[in-house]
């Protein structure tokens, strides 16, 4: 079944504003009718709620945290890009969708993606307004950085704590529509089923996890903005709560989950320490405008770097392999994530590596504090410093922008960045896989619709740093609220949804079975155990480098995995009257060992390297990705069937009539 993604005619630069100038509209009075379902309070689902609110919806927004400002969006440091060209250095809505397109390595919808570029630039503003406060410069224009894959300065950042601070812009939103009673809010709630009648998508079935009891929430659209299912991997960059349980009941339900195999790698993350550890740590990929990367080029030294009878200063200038800045000339430290990450791991594989464990590189400081320091100095009228003041400066001007990021890492590693070069390594961080949706952001499921990383929709193979904050913002405030029009207004005259009918009896009495399934198998084994080899077959066979033996074997030790999982996982407690989190995270496991598979299926069947999907099979001589455009320049949406039926692959092709499709090159 080809898809079709109702991509509107017309120019490229013109589709967004004529589409949403000629979109179906509901008028003021038949908005009080309409009641939609938000599953998810980060910044997509936070947004979107608080402006469906606003317009005069009714909107009920559910999350599992205590409160919405929980949210993993809270998370992330390094900012948020936006088409403004405040630097004068030649950015514009084109650059940031070539830009995008590009970093996606080709495998992105170009509608998408340019609508995403025009509606930055609102973001930006609208974040202002609600008092986000950004980074300025002297004179108290907002202040720009870069990021990797990109040659402008086009990222607004709230220090390291950039997520954080567009979070509670938008929570204040949300607060307000809920206290005019326009939104009804509900905390420690997790989606656990998809109730369709007549084949359109009109509520949930979500278990309130304080008490174990399950409800019934009807309305007449359904929106998940639910994020990733990186946590797959066990050990990610993902707060541990992170799941694909709301997305992937709605794929049993017959929604489409498209490219699954598109994980993206990011290459500035904390390096595992041990086995105890079940979660990671990022370093923004900010820090890469100034952290240097290097090995050592001698691999006696990296071995007594790893046996701790050498630190990284004490290896010479000369014996120091810039190898990002070698290998990429023209982006140097700034190529985008995968590219780096790739650079990392092949380093790291011949011997130079600087844990430990041998899986670590060094991002190094110590020429952007130099540099700082000598500037400094030079506006206080010192134009020859002695070495200590230059350091004293220079470090004080690296903590201004990146001090609770260094303070981060000295807490967990014990070392001081500002005297020691970081220890980095690649780990598993953003999914760019997710719910099929269309221009509309409508899965093929009518009335349900998919906001921010749980779609699929703007970021190819490879996301842009910067990016998933920019996209769960766009989604919320800017186009759902527009497109959702297209299916409400043929439902101005559907009543109330009944969440009494057969549908959402079965749908409940479905998940009961679901649950008491869990908590009678009464084995030996946590879920915990389970989770961690999981992520262990999908980290060695389906992480940076996949290939058909690995791949293959993969898909066989995960189905053994789930038989096992079945007959011997052990849930302690009961799935009522208390709140039991062993149980959420059976459930959600449950759910990871099916969505590992289809993800291991769809790495196999795309037998090219693109973007964060790295077939060893498919590489040039320089052991960069291979792309096979005439057979794999589509969106790959699977239909799930169950255990004993291969899923079901519907494509969606992609044209590009407004970008060349070439080789990515970084040189």
């Amino acid at each position: 079944m080809a898809l079709n993604g109702k991509t509107p005619p017309g120019p490229l630069t013109d589709k967004w504003t004529k589409y949403r100038s000629t979109v179906p509209l509901v008028a003021p009075n038949n908005k009080r009718r309409i009641d939609i379902i938000v599953v998810g309070s980060g910044l997509a689902g936070a947004a979107a709620a608080a402006t469906f609110g606003e317009l005069g919806y009714n909107v009920k927004c559910f999350t599992f945290h205590d409160s919405p400002r929980r949210a993993h969006s809270i998370a992330a440091q390094g900012g948020i890009n936006a088409a403004k060209n405040y630097r004068n250095d030649g950015d514009s809505v084109y650059r940031l969708f070539y830009d995008t397109i590009k970093g996606g390595d080709y495998r992105a919808r170009e509608s998408n993606v340019y609508r995403l570029a025009e509606v930055s630039t609102n973001i930006i503003d609208q974040a202002v307004a609600q008092g986000v406060p950004f980074a300025r410069e002297y004179g108290g224009l907002l202040d720009n950085r870069s990021f990797g894959g990109v040659q402008v300065s086009r990222t607004f950042y709230a220090r390291g704590q950039t997520g954080q601070q567009l979070l509670i812009g938008a929570y204040q939103s949300l607060s307000r529509q809920i206290s005019l009673g326009t939104v009804q809010q509900y905390n420690r709630h997790e989606m656990l089923d998809l109730v369709m009648v007549d084949g359109k998508a009109r509520g949930i079935i979500a278990r309130n996890l304080l008490t174990g009891e399950l409800e019934r929430h009807a309305a007449h659209a359904v929106v998940l903005a639910t994020g990733g299912y990186g946590n797959v991997f066990y050990l990610s960059t993902n707060a541990m709560m992170c799941n694909v349980t709301a997305a992937w009941r709605s794929v049993r339900r017959g929604a489409l989950m498209a490219n699954p195999c598109f994980t993206q790698i990011h290459p500035t993350c904390i390096p595992v320490s041990g086995d105890y550890q079940s979660k990671l740590t990022l370093m923004s990929e900010s820090l890469r405008n100034d952290g240097r990367v290097w090995v050592p080029k001698k691999q006696e030294d990296a071995a007594a770097i790893r046996a701790g009878k050498k630190t990284g200063r004490d290896i010479a200038e000369d014996d120091r392999d810039y190898f990002l800045e070698r290998r990429y000339p023209a982006f140097g430290n700034l190529v985008p994530r995968d590219v780096a990450s790739r650079a990392a791991k092949v380093a790291c594989d011949e011997g130079l590596g600087v844990a430990p464990t041998g899986l670590a590189v060094f991002m190094d400081f110590s020429a952007a504090i130099d540099r700082y320091g000598k500037s400094k100095a030079s506006t206080m009228g010192n134009h020859h410093p002695d070495a200590a003041t230059v350091r004293d400066l220079g470090e004080k001007v690296v903590k201004e922008k990146y001090g609770n990021l260094f303070a981060m890492y000295e807490k967990i590693t014990g070392e001081d960045p500002y005297k020691m070069p970081m220890k980095i390594y690649p780990a598993v961080h953003y999914t760019m896989g997710g719910l099929w949706v269309d221009y509309n952001l409508e899965t093929n499921i009518s009335g349900l619709f998919a906001a921010g990383e749980c779609n699929f929709s703007d970021h190819g193979a490879n996301r842009l740093g910067a990016s998933a904050l920019m996209q769960g913002l766009a989604d919320g405030y800017f186009v759902l609220p527009y497109t959702i029009g297209n299916f409400l207004a043929n439902e101005i005259r559907t009543p109330k949804i009944d969440a009494n009918s057969p549908e959402f009896i079965k749908a409940e009495a479905d998940t009961k079975t679901r649950i008491d399934q869990l908590m009678s198998i009464k084995g030996k084994q946590s879920v915990e155990s389970f989770h961690r080899r999981l992520g262990k077959i999908m980290w060695e066979k389906c992480g940076m480098a996949r290939n058909a033996e690995g791949l293959t074997l993969a898909r066989q030790q995960i189905r053994e995995l789930r038989d096992e999982f079945y007959q011997d996982v052990f849930v302690p407690g009961s799935a009522t009257g208390e709140y039991n989190p062993e149980l959420e995270k059976a459930l959600r496991v449950a759910d990871f060992l099916e969505m590992g598979e289809l993800m291991v299926v769809d790495a196999l069947s795309r037998k090219e390297s693109c973007g964060g999907h790295f077939r060893e099979e498919y590489q040039t001589e320089e052991g960069e990705a291979l792309r096979d455009d005439a057979n794999y320049a589509y969106v790959a949406a699977w239909e799930y069937n169950g255990w004993d039926t291969d899923p079901v692959l519907h494509k969606e092709e992609l044209v590009f009539e407004n970008v060349e499709l070439k080789s990515r090159s970084y040189k």
